[in-house]
C-alpha cells in the first residue's frame, strides 16, 4: 500500500487535474483541492450505485474505476481501499439523511408542527434516495460490522435521536405528548414507514397490487405517516 501511496502521488502531481495546468503551469493549492474533493466526490457517486446494487461482496473497485474518470489505484490512494470506501459511501449517506433533518428549524415549530415535520423531511428523503434504503439493507446483511467499527458513523445517527428528544421534552412540558414515550422509538417508527414503502415497494405490489410509490398515493401515505407518529404521542 505504501508503494501505491507513493507512485499515486507522483501521479497526481503529473495529471493535469491534479494539480498541473493545461500551459504547463502549477495550479494553486485552492484549485488542487477542489479537483481533489471533485475526484473523491465522483468516486463516491459511482461507488454509491455500485454498492448499492451489488453488495459489499459483489461490488468492485474495477468497475468503480471504470465508470470514473480515474484509476484503481488512485481511489487506492484517495480511500486506503475498499472497505474504507464502502465506510465512506456510507457516512455521506447518512450525513446527507442527517442533515436534512437539520433543515427543520424544531426550535420555531411548536412540538407536533416539528414532529410532522421531521416525519415528513424523512419520507421524502427516503422516496428521493433508494440507493440509500439498499445500501441499509447490504450493512443489515453484512450484520453491521463496518459501521459499528466506526464512531463517527455512531456519532451521527445519534443526532437524530437527540434531535426528536428536544422535540419531545419540549411536547411533554406542555402537556401535548405522553410522558412515557422514547425518542428512539419516535425514531424506529418514522424510519420504519419510510423504509418499507420504498424497500418493499415491488414485493407489495406483487402480492397485493399496489405501488406504494404511486404519485396519486404520495400524499396519502406521507399525510398518514405524520398522522400515525402524532396520534402515538398525544397525552391520553
Amino acid at each position: 500500500m505504501a508503494d501505491i501511496r507513493k507512485d499515486e502521488a507522483m501521479t497526481l502531481r503529473a495529471a493535469p487535474d491534479a494539480g498541473v495546468r493545461p500551459d504547463g503551469g502549477a495550479a494553486p493549492a485552492a484549485e488542487r483541492r477542489r479537483d481533489a474533493e471533485r475526484t473523491r466526490a465522483d468516486i463516491i457517486d459511482v461507488a454509491t450505485d455500485e454498492f448499492a446494487n451489488r453488495g459489499y461482496s459483489g461490488a468492485r473497485v474495477d468497475e468503480i474505476a471504470a465508470r470514473t474518470r480515474t484509476t484503481k489505484r488512485m481511489i487506492y490512494y484517495y480511500f486506503g481501499g475498499k472497505e474504507q470506501l464502502y465506510l465512506a459511501v456510507l457516512e455521506r449517506a447518512y450525513g446527507e439523511i442527517r442533515a436534512a433533518e437539520r433543515t427543520v428549524d424544531v426550535d420555531h415549530l411548536e412540538p407536533v408542527a416539528a414532529i410532522r415535520r421531521l416525519a415528513e423531511v424523512t419520507f421524502d428523503h427516503h422516496e428521493a434516495h433508494p440507493a440509500f434504503i439498499k445500501l441499509v439493507g447490504v450493512e443489515n446483511a453484512q450484520q453491521a460490522e463496518h459501521m459499528t467499527h466506526v464512531a463517527r458513523l455512531v456519532d451521527l445517527n445519534s443526532s437524530a435521536v437527540d434531535l426528536l428528544r428536544g422535540v419531545l421534552e419540549r411536547g411533554q412540558r406542555a402537556g401535548m405528548f405522553r410522558s412515557d414515550v422514547d425518542a428512539l422509538d419516535v425514531h424506529m417508527m418514522i424510519s420504519a414507514f419510510c423504509f418499507f414503502r420504498v424497500a418493499n415497494r415491488h414485493t407489495f405490489a406483487a402480492l397485493f397490487d399496489r405501488d406504494l410509490l404511486a404519485p396519486t398515493s404520495r400524499q396519502h401515505y406521507r399525510t398518514m405517516l405524520a398522522e400515525m407518529v402524532t396520534g402515538y404521542l398525544r397525552r391520553r
